[in-house]
């Protein structure tokens, strides 16, 4: 196990694309909540309690298999552009995030040497087991993460009741304790004004959706989290698969949505993609607010072909890599709003550009644009 380390490259495997339904699902993960039986949760805990938390966290993944060369990083030694860059690479939350900081929180991620899993220590909970995949994925997901879940079961005592399950801060995630989500890209369903019956129906069959960044974020660049709503009275199995069944009609009914789009307003919809593209390709100033509306636009252009660039993973890239954390980083300051969303235009230039020159340089129809 490393302790700390650069940030660089860590955490945004997830970001290739591919993987199953990968031009509609952007990713997926399956979180288990987990509490240390003897210490009070987090919201209670003193700072006595974290650092011992902590440190039989410590412990317990040194001894997991599943994380074997896995780094660590405390929370409390990050600066705040490295806590953000977390929360951008959806790796954290939020509050994990704002929990650093006041006073020692002894907050951590631990990420495998692979970045397909990971544990939270002192977030809501004493532990939230996760594992990430690009594309549909959820079984695979799932499977990683329960393995973690035995190891690290073996070496630290969970708080768990013989009626209720797992104990948990919140009462919403008592009993197995977990949370599965897909990230999916639903422009078809939005723009058809199908995307409420859509939502409706998957309330009134126990999942919820949120935005981008999870509970409490608003949906944005119709991207959304998809995921079940109760952890009790099924089996961790059960609330997979029916995540995973509930999710592949969403996306059957994407697909449909796209295919009238395409019958039905292909001039509308062609003058969408092209009009995001060419703002994105020349705008001096973008809000990531407006780079993720745009990047819709133009991930849905991608998929149905009609422009043949930027590549999947550049369009994920962007989404991440182009929020303001990331732009700080990378002119080694922080930046305020205006600077922020400057700075963002410029990347995003940057990055459409030289994959223009790489896909120009191999035809002879630039951009993809018909002749």
């Amino acid at each position: 196990m490393q302790n700390g380390g650069t940030l660089d490259g860590r955490g945004i495997a997830w970001l290739a694309g591919g993987g199953d339904e990968g031009e509609i699902v952007l990713s997926t993960r399956v979180r288990l909540a987990r509490n240390l039986q003897g210490f009070p949760f987090p919201i209670r805990a003193g700072v006595e309690d974290s650092g011992r938390i902590l440190d039989r966290a410590r412990a317990a993944i040194e001894a997991a298999d599943s994380l074997r060369e896995a780094t660590v990083w405390t929370i409390d030694d990050l600066d705040p552009t490295e806590r953000n860059l977390l929360l951008e690479r959806h790796l954290v939350s939020r509050e994990l995030v704002e929990r650093a900081g006041e006073e020692p929180a002894f907050a951590a991620l631990a990420l495998a040497a692979d970045d397909d899993l990971g544990v939270m220590v002192n977030e809501e909970d004493h532990l939230r087991l996760q594992g990430f995949s690009p594309g549909f994925a959820l079984d695979r997901a799932w499977r990683r993460v329960d393995r973690l879940d035995e190891e690290i079961g073996t070496v630290l005592p969970y708080a768990f009741h013989h009626e209720f399950g797992f104990l948990t801060s919140c009462p919403t995630n008592v009993g197995t304790g977990l949370r599965a989500s897909v990230l999916i890209h639903l422009p078809g369903l939005v723009l058809t004004k199908e995307i409420n019956k859509v939502l409706e129906g998957i309330s009134q069959v126990g999942l919820t959706y949120r935005g981008l960044h999870g509970e409490g974020s608003e949906v944005v660049g119709n991207l959304f989290q998809l995921s079940n709503q109760t952890t009790l009275g099924k089996t961790e199995e059960e609330l997979v698969d029916h995540l995973a069944r509930v999710a592949g009609k969403v996306i059957d009914y994407e697909r449909s949505a796209r295919s009238v789009l395409i019958r039905e307003a292909p001039t509308v919809l062609e003058d969408k993609v092209w009009r995001a593209y060419g703002i994105l390709r020349t705008a001096r100033s973008l809000s990531t607010r407006e780079m993720l509306n745009l990047m819709s636009g133009l991930r849905l252009g991608v998929a149905l072909k009609l422009i043949r660039t930027p590549r999947v993973q550049t369009l994920n890239e962007i989404l991440v890599l182009g929020q303001t954390a990331h732009r700080s980083r990378d002119v080694g300051g922080s930046l305020d709003a205006a600077e922020a969303d400057v700075a963002r235009a410029a990347y995003v230039r940057d990055r459409l550009a030289a994959e223009d020159e790489s896909t120009s340089a191999g035809s002879d129809t630039p951009n993809g644009e018909p002749n």
